[in-house]
């Protein structure tokens, strides 16, 4: 066995089968049309060939159809055209809703994941495309903590690679990425996807040198404002940009996937060292904050009796 085999089976798990290492979750994000789904079912496909199958779980009610069988599926439990009739909604407030009415089994899924956990080494989640339902909604805040706080957690955004071409349409990209990573506050990689068709190299490129980024954006004919707006944006990212986890991937092909899960691996790493600490501090935080209530309410209660002792009772 070569030592790139080794990596790979080293990153994507076990080569026979076994859960050596502990499980992940990997939340997918992605506009409609990335090919989001398209590249769960190429990770699905990786990952059973090297006998490591994962645990999908699909989080969109409005999907017709999706290319890999769901362990646990969103449109078992709510119906999704349903809801927009009894709810009287749209197609988004209706996927919405159907997200919101699955969150309140949430404790129940979490049973079945876990049982699993020691199956599996990935859980594999599959978001709605209307990535806002999901990245700003309570229940997808709900469902992205409580994931997080059972075991690693990564966020993938998936980028259309060919639509992100031009200096607008990236940047708008990047900072949908960047509001992703901040509100999730999970560890997070940047996939861009269909690289068969455009490489990605353009926009790593991009991310490393202001000036090329800049030179792009004064070629195309747009509005000087929207250029400076553009401009004023690509500044503000560059930190961000230093911090970012990017890898090019091919749903189509399967380019990148032993790229894909070594980043994956970097950002459990991060989880344990970031993440689990700072979501160590929080619970213990509240704790103290609940202890502190219980005795104030204690206190409270004990005052009131003291004040009413030996006084007659009124029958």
């Amino acid at each position: 066995m070569s030592a790139a085999q080794t990596d790979t089976e080293k990153a994507a798990g076990t080569s026979d089968g076994g859960s050596t290492e502990e499980a992940v979750n990997i939340i997918m994000i992605g506009m409609a049309g990335s090919g989001k789904t398209t590249l769960m079912q190429r990770i699905n496909a990786y990952l059973h060939e090297r006998k490591t199958a994962p645990y999908i779980v699909n989080l969109d009610p409005a999907v017709s159809k999706v290319p890999f069988q769901a362990n646990i599926d969103i449109r078992d439990t709510v119906d999704y055209k349903q809801v927009m009739t009894e709810y009287n909604l749209g197609p988004n407030g209706g996927i919405l809703t159907s997200l919101n009415l699955f969150t309140t089994k949430l404790d129940q899924v979490m049973e079945i994941v876990d049982k699993r956990a020691g199956e599996h080494k990935y859980f594999l989640y599959d978001t709605p495309g209307q990535i806002e339902i999901f990245t700003w909604s309570a229940s997808g805040a709900i469902i992205s903590n409580t994931l997080a706080a059972t075991r690693p957690t990564v966020v993938v955004y998936v980028v259309d690679t060919p639509r992100t071409a031009s200096p607008a349409t990236f940047m708008s990209n990047m900072m949908y990425a960047c509001s992703i990573l901040y509100k999730t506050q999970l560890p997070f990689v940047l996939a861009f996807n269909k690289t068969d068709v455009v490489s990605h190299e353009f926009a790593l490129r991009w991310m490393e040198d202001f000036e090329q980024f800049q030179q792009a954006l004064m070629r195309q004919e747009e509005e000087r404002f929207m250029n400076s707006l553009i401009h004023s944006m690509s500044l503000v990212l560059d930190e961000f940009y230093n911090n970012l986890r990017v890898v090019g991937v091919s749903a189509m092909t399967g380019q990148g996937m032993e790229e894909f899960f070594k980043k994956i691996q970097e950002a459990v790493t991060e989880y344990h060292d970031e993440f689990k600490p700072t979501l160590q501090r929080q619970i213990e935080q509240k704790q103290a904050s609940e202890r502190e209530q219980k005795a104030e309410q204690l206190k409270q209660l004990m005052q009131d009796l003291s004040v009413t002792e030996g006084k007659e009772v009124d029958l």
